[in-house]
Formats: structure tokens, C-alpha cells, sequence
């Protein structure tokens, strides 16, 4: 952390540890799988907790999914499995950190203002296997070059995964279904992605499917896990209708390329959509959204303090409302909606500046439209 208290206790010599690497050493769990990438992570530990409960193993899934490893250390037992969301904040200060497994997802610009660099956010990154070998095994994103040059400093097992085959993959889709190879395997198997939308979610499911293998889960828990998941809170949530539109909270997209990811799932959908953006902006500002929001968004509702920016960079794209507060955007977009329509929010942008935390702010988003006649 770049916090200056931190940096003189380090100066000093004093050994500063994550809160979760103080939790691992109380804890008697032996089997630790780690999810780390800038998006998709929470989808991914709920998907493998699922997957290990559907074996009927005890799971539990904890860490940046919103509750703390630190929380839960007396309730762990021995022979429990601890499936943790890891974030670069807080693998930064994770020294020891040695999982059974681990995963990472996809890496895209995020944090900058906290860790100094891309290079030191994606060395942060790179500690989730830094002290592994090849008693474990690392699940990659193939597709990802940043996450495979990041892989060739990874000493566990690679398995990687792919939305397309891909030679040395050992998970791909085709044919509308997953595909999953290990080594040593014959020939592939098969099984049905989640019902989550987007094919960032088939990636999510193929890391999921890999995690689960590797620690010798079978494959038909994996088929009843996805045949069951609803997806999780505030990432591309189905929300009840609100006067025919249809809503959805994606409260979690907090960078701009959460809610590109967004778009492109919705973007085959027969109305237009109105995209509620806004919070606490991050670096990098919002143009890379303009071409996705100039084909598949009706209007865009500004709210927080980064709306003056939002409307500089998407100029032209759609018409912008600067609205200010989620509860005007809300009876803004019901106001100019039409049934069949779709109302998003996927802010792009923290949410300190009105909100406790994206969970605040999803939360209150589904209550304003509760109380909507």
C-alpha cells in the first residue's frame, strides 16, 4: 500500500501483513482456492463455491465477495474448503500466500490511483502464485495476453481456458457448450454453461469448471451447480420490471470495462437500453464506451461527480441527462422509457461519492424501484 504509515513501518523493517494472510494463519482450513482478475471475480467464487457444495463438500466462499476471511476464522474447520476473492489490495501486502489453486481471470487497467502503475497492479496480480509450485495449479485466461505473459513466471500446474479452441487450452466453448480436457484425458467431455448472460460468463464458468477438477470434484457437481446458479448480487442482477422496462442492477461494474462487458451482454436484446453511468471516476476516463453506447443506448443518466466528464467524453454518442442523484435517474429513465426497454446500472465508477460502497449503491437502486407505483 502506498499509505505513508505503511511505508515507514516498512522502512523500518516491520513487516506489514494483508488481512487475509493474518486470517490464513489462524485458520484450519487446508484447502484454499484464490480468484483474482479485475472483473468477474465475484461470479467465479460463488460458481466454485457452488460447485464444491453440489459435492457436497463444506464451502465456504469468502474474502472480497463481501465477507472477511478475518470474520469467519473460528466458524472453519479442518476439512472445509475456502474458495476467496482475492483483490490486488489485497495481495499487495500477501507474502506467504500459497493456495491449493488459484485462478486469474483477465487483467485490464484498474487501480492505478492506489498501486503507482500498471506493472505494480499486475505484480500484485502475480502474488496469488508466487509461492506456489507444482504441487498446485494456476487456472489462465488464454485469451488474455497480459495474463499469459504474467503466467510464465507461475511455477504450479497451468490450466488454461479459452472461449475459443485454442491449442494447449484445456477448456474452450463450441458447439454451445463448454468443453473441458485435462491432461492425461482421452478425449474431451462436455457440459451446459450457466444461465448467465454475456460470454464473459462462459469464461467465468470454464475457470470455475477448472478450479473444481483440480481438486478432483466430478464433473456431474459442476452440471448441477450451473444447472442451479442465479448469478450474484449487484453483477448483472435481474431486478423486477418497473412501468415495462426491464431492470437490472449491475451495481458491481465499477471501472469502465465492467460496464463494456455489460453492454455487450445486452447488446442483442430488441429495446434500447438506459444506461444510469456515474460515481467516483477512476483514470482513464469514459470514451471507450462511446461506440458500444452510440449502438445499443437509448439515453445515459449521469449521476455523482464524475457526470461532467461522462458527458465530455460520450458526446454525440447518445443523449446524456445530467441527473445528478440514483433516485432522479430512476424517475428520469421511468419517465422516458418505453416498455421493452431496459434500464442499467452499470456506473463505470466507484461509488464513495454518494454511496457506502457498490452494495449500497445496488441496494438502493432496487428500492427505488420497489417504491415506484
Amino acid at each position: 500500500s502506498r499509505a505513508p504509515i505503511l511505508g515507514r513501518l516498512k522502512s523500518a523493517g516491520i513487516p506489514v501483513f494483508s488481512e487475509l494472510e493474518v486470517a490464513l494463519s489462524f485458520c484450519k482450513a487446508r484447502e484454499v482456492i484464490a480468484v483474482t482478475g479485475t472483473n468477474g471475480k465475484t461470479t467465479t467464487t460463488a460458481l466454485t463455491a457452488a460447485v464444491f457444495k453440489a459435492a457436497r463438500r463444506r464451502v465456504h466462499a469468502l474474502g472480497n465477495i463481501g465477507t472477511p476471511l478475518s470474520q469467519c476464522v473460528r466458524a472453519v474447520r479442518p476439512g472445509d474448503v475456502l474458495v476467496l476473492e482475492v483483490s490486488s489490495y489485497q495481495l499487495e501486502d500477501s507474502r506467504f500466500l500459497r493456495p491449493a489453486a488459484a485462478a486469474i481471470l483477465n487483467i485490464t487497467s484498474d487501480h492505478i490511483d492506489h498501486h503507482g502503475s500498471m506493472a505494480a497492479y499486475m505484480a500484485a496480480k502475480a502474488r496469488v502464485f508466487r509461492r506456489m509450485d507444482r504441487s498446485g495449479v494456476c487456472v489462465l485466461n488464454a485469451s488474455d495476453p497480459l495474463v499469459v505473459g504474467l503466467s510464465r513466471g507461475c511455477g504450479a500446474r497451468k490450466l488454461f481456458f479459452s472461449l475459443r479452441p485454442t491449442e494447449g487450452s484445456c477448456a474452450w466453448f463450441e458447439g454451445g457448450k463448454l468443453r473441458v480436457q485435462l491432461p492425461g484425458d482421452k478425449k474431451p467431455r462436455s457440459l451446459s454453461a450457466p444461465r448467465l448472460p454475456g460470454e464473459h460468463n462462459i469464461e467465468n464458468a470454464m475457470a470455475a469448471t477448472l478450479l473444481a477438477l483440480s481438486r478432483k470434484v466430478d464433473l456431474k457437481a459442476v452440471e448441477r451447480a450451473f444447472k442451479s446458479f442465479q448469478g450474484v448480487e449487484h453483477r448483472l442482477e435481474d431486478c423486477p420490471k418497473a412501468k415495462g422496462l426491464f431492470c437490472i442492477n449491475d451495481s458491481k461494474a465499477t471501472n469502465v470495462d465492467s460496464t463494456l462487458v455489460a453492454l455487450k451482454s445486452l447488446q442483442d436484446r430488441a429495446g434500447k437500453i438506459l444506461l444510469i453511468l456515474g460515481g467516483l471516476a477512476k483514470p482513464g476516463g469514459f470514451a471507450a464506451l462511446k461506440p458500444l453506447v452510440a449502438s445499443t443506448v437509448k439515453a445515459v443518466l449521469t449521476i455523482g461527480s464524475a457526470a461532467a466528464k461522462i458527458e465530455e467524453d460520450l458526446a454525440g454518442a447518445a443523449h446524456v441527462f445530467p441527473c445528478e442523484t440514483l433516485d432522479q435517474a430512476v424517475s428520469v429513465a421511468l419517465r422516458i422509457g418505453v416498455p421493452g426497454e431496459t434500464l442499467l446500472l452499470s456506473p463505470a465508477c466507484a461509488s464513495m461519492d454518494q454511496f457506502k460502497d457498490y452494495e449500497h449503491r445496488g441496494r438502493t437502486f432496487k428500492e427505488l424501484l420497489r417504491k415506484r407505483p
